[in-house]
């Protein structure tokens, strides 16, 4: 029998039945242990969001017949140092792809069209026309971290009629159709793209990856989108840019996070930010209730857990 513990009933409602040979039960290792009937039986913990650090995976350690654990997110290194020996962990690929790219075109085509420009005349009562700002259509967009994200990305990007191309760690074509470039190429490409996306994840290959030299390399009024990891970007490198009105960003995620009220990226001239909010899904969303079932399907079948990192 394979028992999946999930974090609340809201959760397990919308998991609804798995089976006759699965059960799912309510419990969220942040705050109890483990119900003492349920210890042995535990295969797959699902985790709420914002959930982890020493306690939770202590908790987690202490299950005998723990098979996996499931993030909630498509990022996964927080959770490495804290993951108990023999352990899978399991992240959220997938799940979040369609809001994050949401929000990368929403971020890009606000910045374009000057959208905080016009919001803010509305708030003062003013009629301040600006028929001049660039559209999306026909610009040339970077997508750096050209995986499951960055060709959600780049698929509505090339809607607006952008032209897409990616980074990636290898050179490829991608199913899409879309011409990936190998991340060594990154900085000759800089120069000939209107805006950049990041999506890629934070590890010590992408710690400040976008630095002086990256934003140097960037033409005239670019524009940078981060939706990835605060920390791929050097929060002073681009202030150093954005200040002089040289380029612009939209900005889903910084470093650092939360950023402390009164920081000088709030009133930087062509910065727009958005509080880490791009890729959060409802555990009670059908594309995580889906993860939980192929998870469900693949024990049955002897297969193990899916989405596999760790």
């Amino acid at each position: 029998m394979i028992t999946v513990s999930v974090p609340d009933q809201a959760v397990a409602d919308a998991v609804g039945h798995v089976g006759d040979g699965a059960r799912v039960i309510v419990w969220d290792p942040a705050t109890a242990d483990a119900p003492e009937a349920e210890r042995e039986r535990i295969t797959l913990a699902c985790l709420a969001h914002r959930t982890g650090g020493r306690r939770v995976y202590g908790r987690l350690a202490d299950l005998p017949n723990l098979a996996a654990i499931q993030i909630p997110s498509a990022g996964y290194e927080h959770a490495l140092p804290f993951l108990p020996d023999g352990v899978a962990l399991c992240n959220a690929r997938g799940v979040h792809d369609t809001r994050t790219a949401e929000m990368a075109l929403l971020l890009t085509l606000a910045s374009q069209r000057a959208l905080p420009q016009f919001i803010d005349a509305q708030a003062r009562a003013t009629w301040e026309p600006y028929e001049t700002a660039p559209s999306l259509a026909d610009t040339r967009v970077l997508v750096v971290g050209y995986g499951s994200i960055g060709t959600a990305i780049g698929a509505r990007m090339r809607a607006c009629e952008a032209q897409v191309e990616g980074v990636a760690r290898s050179a490829r074509t991608a199913p899409d159709g879309v011409t990936v470039h190998a991340a060594a190429d990154l900085p000759a490409l800089l120069p000939y793209f209107d805006v950049v996306v990041i999506v890629t994840p934070h590890d010590d290959s992408t710690h400040s990856l976008v630095d002086r030299a990256f934003l140097a390399a960037m033409p005239d009024g670019a524009l940078l989108v981060n939706v990835g990891r605060g920390a791929v970007v050097d929060t002073d490198a681009l202030l150093a840019e954005t200040s002089t009105g040289r380029l612009r960003a939209a900005l889903d995620v910084v470093d650092p996070e939360p950023l402390p009220d009164g920081h000088p990226l709030y009133t930087s001239p062509g910065v727009i930010l958005t509080p880490h909010v791009a890729g959060f899904a409802q555990l009670t969303d059908r594309r995580y209730v889906d993860l939980v079932h192929r998870h469900i399907a693949s024990f049955t079948a002897g297969e193990g857990p899916v989405n596999r990192v760790a």
